[in-house]
């Protein structure tokens, strides 16, 4: 095989790479803004309807990320680590699993999502997905790297401030008289998952800024 035609072998892998990842987080941001909606809606009707939307978006991020895996056992030249390849799938993919659990429990338990505390979650998850987004496609050429590390920083701003939203939600729900025992373990493990989701928005920041040391 010619040298060119080699190269250019290797250079249409590295695209398969970074356009599944641009449609990965693409849905990701579908998701979060889908989950935002979910926290405005007081229709029960509407919030299943919601719900069915992120579990088609949620099943179509598994096969991306299956195809991410498979691409990788395929190809033996990855545009960066194979390591940070699949941590960087493993944390996308499991953003999107605890956004839609979230949301999932949301109405199997029949739970408001109009509470302040769900909404102002919600809101720091968008923001949180889009900034992701805003890492993972820089990636392709890494020109833009202030760009990149502004919206790692803000990844972990954001997270710390999921923490603190959670920490005040579980506060009021054991405080609070109005809340008995049932609404409480409910509206605990539905607030665990929603913090979960930026938890998750931060290990992908952290695989991103491992990969800038490594090749910026």
């Amino acid at each position: 095989m010619p040298l060119q035609s080699f190269l250019r072998s290797f250079l249409s892998k590295d695209k398969i790479f970074y356009s599944l990842f641009e449609q990965v987080v693409h849905e990701l941001n579908v998701m979060a803004d889908t989950l935002k909606q979910l926290s405005y809606e007081t229709n029960y009707e509407n919030q299943v309807k919601l719900v069915g939307i992120l579990r088609e978006k949620e099943k179509a991020n598994d096969v991306l990320v299956a195809t991410l895996f498979t691409e990788l056992g395929k190809n033996f030249i990855t545009p960066f680590d194979r390591e940070d390849v699949h941590s960087l799938a493993t944390a996308l993919d499991d953003i999107s699993d605890n956004i839609f659990t979230a949301a999932k429990k949301i109405t199997l338990y029949k739970v408001n999502p109009t509470e302040p505390e769900f909404q102002k979650m919600a809101e720091l998850i968008c923001d949180c997905c889009m900034h992701v987004s805003k890492a993972v496609i820089e990636l392709k050429n890494m020109k833009n790297m202030r760009l990149m590390t502004d919206s790692i920083a803000i990844i972990k701003e954001i997270e710390s401030q999921s923490d603190d939203v959670f920490d005040g939600a579980v506060q009021y729900l054991y405080s609070s008289p109005e809340v008995d025992a049932k609404e409480l373990i409910k509206r605990k493990e539905i607030y665990s998952k929603l913090e979960s989701v930026t938890d998750k928005c931060e290990d992908a920041a952290n695989v991103v800024e491992s990969i800038i040391v490594k090749y910026a």
